[in-house]
């Protein structure tokens, strides 16, 4: 029996609303053009100042019909105290090898929040061992995606790929603002929660101020920066078309 369903991109994410923060932009756009796209969040977010596991369920569903992905997953790891460990990386080796990605996004290391960081490591190291015969997955083959792009959280640093997101920016703040528990939407009905380091106007604000600031850069309005370790190859055909 066949257990996998191919996917042009597939996001990796510690919580919930972190692939809509970093990539929504990112991800409609792909889907916008036809391309197939997923993402996987590694925990359930329950140690989140804001919101119950079951509320953020729902609004990581909602975002995702926003965003218009083909699947979204949760690993059901710890929140905060996501590990690199051989179990751990045998989950994401068989979401890998389910999906057989194209091209993989996960969190960049340099983020002041370890999740963030620790997935990055976890899922880099799985990306790679995903692709090893020996490591045996029933009913799946050994995969490895052709490119691993990784995406900016907290923390900036410089990117070698930015993608224009000018005609998705609103869709990604849609369904942002489905994580109605975790940031600011504008509305001032429901129970009053504490406030976070997301929860507030500014943050929002700051979302799209970055949004500006990366598109400014490929001269678009809008772009989200990525980081990919690997060279890009040009030559004659592509070169007037960057």
């Amino acid at each position: 029996m066949k257990l996998t369903t191919e996917l042009d991109a597939l996001f990796f994410a510690a919580h919930p609303d972190d692939a809509e923060l970093c990539c929504g932009g990112t991800i409609s756009a792909l889907t916008n053009a036809g391309k197939t796209a997923g993402i996987i969040d590694l925990t359930r977010g329950e140690l989140g100042t804001r919101g119950s596991v079951k509320q953020r369920r729902l609004e990581a569903d909602k975002a995702s019909a926003v965003l218009g992905v083909t699947i979204r997953e949760n690993l059901g790891l710890k929140d905060g105290n996501i590990v690199n460990n051989p179990a751990a990386r045998l989950k994401i080796i068989k979401a890998i090898r389910k999906y057989r990605p194209t091209v993989l996004f996960f969190p960049h290391c340099y983020d002041r929040h370890p999740d963030h960081y620790n997935t990055h490591f976890l899922v880099k190291d799985a990306a790679f061992y995903a692709g090893l015969e020996k490591i045996k997955t029933p009913g799946m083959h050994a995969y490895r995606a052709k490119r691993n792009f990784y995406y900016m959280q907290a923390y900036a640093f410089e990117p070698n790929l930015i993608y224009d997101i000018s005609d998705t920016f609103r869709i990604k703040m849609d369904a942002v603002r489905s994580y109605s528990t975790q940031f600011y939407t504008g509305s001032k009905s429901g129970k009053k929660e504490k406030e976070t380091y997301i929860s507030s106007k500014e943050f929002m604000e700051f979302i799209e101020a970055r949004a500006k600031f990366y598109g400014f850069m490929i001269g678009a309005k809008y772009g989200e920066a990525f980081y990919s370790e690997e060279k890009f190859k040009i030559n004659s055909d592509t070169l007037f078309k960057l």
